[in-house]
């Protein structure tokens, strides 16, 4: 058992048998003592002063005396006005740290099949075009979060819902018709997500060209928009597609796979993955239908040009439209075609949706929709709503070819990790696969735990050649440590040192500090599920491979000729190498076992 639950129980039972009030252990909350002050966890004595009818430092010394005498895992106390800082005995951390290793998966909780069943939806890509940098945020957040939910004990579901209907698909198949060629991905060598966002490019380039020679020639801007010739060829194909038109349904299907192909190469190499991918193609007329079925029951009314709407003015939001006057569906419309097509695969618990804070208002909008429809997770729906991500130089652009492809970033941040690597010897003496490895993990990690170490709800802006830095709170200075660690326990391993008994041993502030570091983590996943924050992972495992740095720099370990002192030491090592590990692997990262 943890310290912190061992001090939650040894609290609950002084407040019983000094004051005669019951508490619960969990509504009981100890802290890290402050630095200033002596001690390794703090109680907060207030909630009992009204029951005790005594002064908040009178309580807290009561307790405090009665813990010292009852309970062997406190040695001395102090206090603070109402916070009662506790001493825990030192060689009681030992059994802390024989808990931790002999505790497999630590940290996490298991999943049953009747843990709740959590939906994370991420992606949702276009496919006009390849998947850029706002993609890859996106990506590792949601990755990340189905990861950490899973570790605090739900059985999870991960989704993409693909976007790949609409008039800026008919732009790229219209472009990639006009102007490709014919080119194909295996003619051009070109990725097929890549492809076909040229000929998104290249739609927009020609449109504006046409716009700017009908203003030339007189037009308005409104007026060249409505002359256009090739807007309402785009309109047209769209038309066509709707209306299940053969040949571009042909063509659709065609650069669709292209595009398919280009996109499973990019999440393989950015290491996620999905249970199941929904497409709008398929979910639009479920929710056409669905609407249509809350017209019958009332819950949404026809205006005279005949579209549909919802009035959520009783809710404080305004009147929603959900199908034009012409029948046809709006995203909103969409995300309730594809909400009913994930209710009727799955018997969802919850659902969460990883998408941009810009649309906020969308998915307060489809929480009260989806309950009033019957969907008993509607009311209660997660908006994962995330920032946007910048580069230092601006912002990105699709239609004009600006965007910061994936592909070019990750290519880029493995080629800056072999380069950096060699250049600090951190690879020296390893064979060309193993440099190339390594500057896979390190490249990819560095570039994950820039993106995530940042509060998701904030915007940010990604500087590569920060990320890539081996001092700092960066992802290549937490792969170094756990590489050290490794390296370490190896000549360990090879000098016959093996973990003995070290249960005895009085450790000394450094070791206490870091086994303290090392039982915080459960309760760091924990939190980090209950607000959907990978943040909070990444910025925990940085501060436990500082501490434990320190601890490497302060205590000697393979020389230490005291062997229980030196089995302490392996073990702490031992245990926050695991812990590396884990956290690590809650964010999508890899680390490697030699550096």
């Amino acid at each position: 058992m943890s310290a912190e639950n061992i001090i939650k129980n040894a609290v609950a039972r002084a407040v019983k048998e000094l004051y005669g009030l019951e508490v619960s252990p969990e509504s009981i909350v100890p802290q890290a003592t402050r630095k200033e002050f002596e001690g390794n966890l703090t109680v907060m004595v207030f909630p009992f002063v009204k029951a005790a009818r005594k002064a908040p430092e009178a309580v807290g010394a009561e307790i405090g005396d009665w813990l010292v005498a009852n309970e062997p895992a406190v040695s001395g106390f102090n206090v603070v006005k109402g916070f009662l800082n506790l001493v825990i005995t030192p060689t009681f951390w030992n059994t802390v740290l024989q808990s931790i290793l002999a505790t497999p998966d630590y940290g996490t909780r298991p999943v049953t099949p009747e843990s709740p069943l959590v939906m994370v939806e991420y992606s949702s890509p276009n496919t006009n075009k390849p998947l850029h940098l706002g993609h890859v945020r996106n990506n590792l957040l949601g990755y990340s979060l189905a990861q950490i939910l899973t570790a605090c004990g739900n059985r999870v579901v991960k989704t993409n819902i693909v976007n790949d209907r609409g008039i800026h698909i008919c732009k790229s198949m219209l472009a990639w018709k006009k102007w490709a060629g014919g080119a194909t991905p295996e003619s051009s060598g070109k990725k097929g997500d890549h492809l076909i966002g040229d000929c998104y490019v290249d739609f927009d380039r020609h449109y504006k060209a046409e716009l700017a020679e009908l203003k030339a020639g007189g037009m308005t801007d409104e007026q060249a928009e409505a002359a256009s010739t090739l807007m309402q060829e785009a309109r047209e194909m769209l038309r066509k597609w709707e209306a299940g038109d053969p040949e571009v349904r042909a063509l659709w299907e065609m650069m669709n796979s292209w595009v398919y192909a280009g996109f499973d190469e990019t999440y393989r190499r950015m290491g996620v993955d999905f249970d199941k991918i929904y497409y709008e193609s398929r979910t639009y007329l479920d929710g056409k239908a669905k609407v249509l079925e809350g017209l019958e029951k009332g819950i949404m009314y026809r205006r005279e040009d005949g579209s549909v709407w919802a009035d959520l003015t009783p809710d404080g939001l305004d009147h929603k439209l959900l199908l034009r006057s012409d029948g046809t569906s709006v995203y909103m419309t969409q995300d309730i075609g594809t909400a009913a097509q994930r209710y009727a695969d799955f018997p969802i618990d919850r659902m969460v949706y990883v998408v941009g804070n810009e649309q906020e208002y969308h998915f307060k909008v489809l929480s009260l929709i989806l309950d009033k429809l019957g969907f008993k997770w509607g009311k209660d729906l997660v908006h994962f709503s995330y920032g946007m991500v910048e580069l230092p130089n601006g912002k990105m652009k699709s239609r004009e070819g600006t965007v910061v492809d994936a592909d070019d970033l990750m290519a880029q941040m493995v080629d800056d990790a072999r380069r950096v690597s060699t250049e600090l010897g951190k690879v020296d003496g390893l064979s060309d696969a193993e440099i190339d490895e390594i500057a896979e993990i390190v490249g990819l990690g560095a570039l994950k735990y820039f993106l995530l170490k940042v509060d998701p709800r904030k915007n940010m802006t990604f500087n590569p050649e920060e990320s890539i830095d081996f001092n700092g709170n960066t992802g290549p200075f937490i792969q170094y440590t756990y590489a050290r660690i490794r390296s370490v326990l190896r000549r360990a391993a090879e000098a016959g040192m093996n973990i003995g008994d070290y249960s005895d041993v009085v450790p000394n502030e450094k070791e206490v500090a870091l086994t303290q570091r090392l039982a915080d983590f459960p309760g760091v996943v924990a939190e980090a599920g209950r607000n959907f924050s990978p943040a909070l992972i990444a910025n925990y495992v940085y501060d436990l491979v500082k501490q434990y740095n320190q601890f490497y720099h302060d205590c000697s370990i393979l020389r230490e000729d005291n062997e229980q002192v030196r089995s302490l030491r392996l073990a702490l090592s031992e245990a926050t190498a695991r812990v590396v590990s884990t956290a690590t692997s809650l964010l999508g990262m890899r680390v490697p076992e030699r550096m």
